[in-house]
């Protein structure tokens, strides 16, 4: 007998979703980084445990919109937990129950779904807290689990992983065995840089960026030949990306390059091409490239 359903992870930017269904995964499918909303796309993670499959959809942090990416970001975090089995809010237990969480405990506290609420990071929380905040969201919403861990350090995570297992439907899996995602190769190159941006210009280049793989070919000899393409609205901000003399734009190609040739096991050959692309957040073609709909 084996099971298999759909895990939707959701919470407030920064709570360490990405971290989390990485961890349960046991391998990176998600891009990482400090800074908060770094996911933007709904992305499905294929975590095994005994008979059971857990599809784990890691979904951009839920927060209040102001532009129409932001609104397309939201609308996918929602859009992912539509036909979900199991709903698991993920709240960053260091920094507390601010108005992003208690706005999303209100509104799947009516939701049908079996819902688990997950406390992440108590590594770095204050211990007296915890069982606080957990009062008072299991006051708000009828969690049928709460759990405390640390995504980062592994604390936790066994139990939560064998729970939601047992709480997957019977059926057949919908990936093969060893199968971890369901993004393309293309995607996950283009999230990979993305990172490196975030990870190496932190809040020098805000949200004005984004990458799309414009090539992606398999060359004679195996290894992946990538050309990309960053965005940026600015002269100034392309000017920070490739940093003088271009250094910066060679770090975070060989970075990019060294951990995609370890994701794809494969040597990888990896161009970079920055350019000036004024209101790149409102061109459909990009909203497309990157998994998201169109928003109005």
């Amino acid at each position: 007998m084996t099971r298999c359903g759909l895990v939707a992870v959701l919470g407030a930017p920064n709570a360490g979703k990405s971290t989390l269904v990485n961890a349960l995964v046991g391998q990176k499918v998600a891009i990482v980084s400090p800074k908060a909303q770094t996911t933007r796309t709904r992305l499905l993670g294929v975590a095994m445990e005994d008979d059971a499959q857990l599809l784990l959809v890691d979904t951009p942090g839920i927060f209040d919109p102001r532009r129409r990416l932001d609104r397309a970001m939201v609308a996918a975090a929602w859009g992912g937990t539509e036909g979900a089995d199991v709903l698991a809010l993920v709240v960053d237990a260091k920094g507390g129950l601010g108005p992003k969480v208690t706005d999303i405990a209100e509104r799947i506290a009516d939701r049908p779904e079996p819902k688990f609420l997950v406390l992440n990071k108590v590594d770095l929380a204050d211990k007296p807290k915890l069982l606080i905040h957990a009062e008072k969201l299991n006051a708000a919403v009828n969690f049928a689990h709460t759990f405390f861990i640390s995504a980062a350090t592994g604390d936790g995570l066994p139990e939560l992983k064998r729970t939601l297992a047992a709480a997957m439907p019977e059926g057949p899996w919908h990936f093969p065995e060893d199968q971890v995602s369901d993004a393309s190769e293309r995607m996950l190159a283009a999230e990979v840089t993305r990172e490196q941006l975030y990870l190496q210009l932190h809040a020098e280049l805000p949200y004005a960026a984004t990458v799309e793989t414009e090539k992606f070919t398999d060359r004679e000899d195996g290894a992946a030949e990538i050309h990309q393409q960053i965005l940026v609205e600015r002269p100034t901000q392309r000017a920070i990306v490739l940093g003088k003399g271009g250094a910066r734009i060679k770090e975070i190609g060989a970075r990019a390059r060294a951990e995609l040739a370890v994701l794809l096991d494969r040597p990888v050959h990896l161009y970079l091409h920055v350019k000036v692309k004024p209101g790149w957040d409102e061109d459909r073609g990009v909203y497309r490239d990157i998994g998201l709909d169109w928003v109005d």
